[in-house]
């Protein structure tokens, strides 16, 4: 059994090495800024309260992406008939454009990228998140509980529906 102090040590640790993939999570199932940090309180809220039922037989961030991907899909269903308003991209400019116009290029891409994996199935959202964070196949198949060969064939779907609502993105803004 953990202490209280040792499971405070622990969480404090683990917010600290793996907030970004939590907000990460929280901007892929949010509209609003609000919403995001909201979704981010939540799922900080759902690791503490979860911590003595980690069994430490999946790494801490596999063991994070799995509590956060749980939480922000019941936290989606619950908040599905309450959007307010656009999306509010939380996500920064690269610091590779140099020019103004190629950061708002590099800006309305990922708008464009956000607003297509919003129109995903919840399932296939998930997926494409833990894929574009640049996990291997085992992690995401641990994450997501299914097997290795069943993240490649559901993520070429994904991919194939992802390319196709971009088209749709570029094909709505001109």
């Amino acid at each position: 059994m953990m202490n209280e102090d040792d499971r405070e040590a622990l969480f404090n640790a683990w917010v600290g090495q793996h907030l970004a993939l939590v907000g990460r999570v929280a901007r892929s199932y949010a509209d609003t800024e609000e919403d995001c940090q909201e979704l981010v309180q939540e799922i900080l809220l759902q690791v503490w309260l979860s911590i003595p039922r980690f069994e430490r037989k999946a790494k801490p961030s596999t063991w994070i992406y799995r509590v956060a991907l749980n939480t922000a899909l019941a936290w989606q269903r619950r908040n599905e008939r309450q959007r307010r308003r656009p999306f509010q991209p939380l996500v920064p400019v690269m610091d590779v454009a140099k020019h103004e116009t190629e950061q708002a290029h590099q800006r309305e891409r990922i708008e464009r990228l956000h607003a297509a994996i919003r129109r995903l199935s919840k399932a296939d959202a998930a997926l494409v998140l833990l894929y574009l964070d640049d996990l291997s196949y085992r992690e995401i198949a641990e994450i997501l509980g299914i097997s290795e060969v069943n993240v490649g064939v559901k993520l070429n779907r994904a991919r194939k529906a992802l390319a196709e609502l971009m088209k749709e993105e570029i094909a709505n803004d001109s």
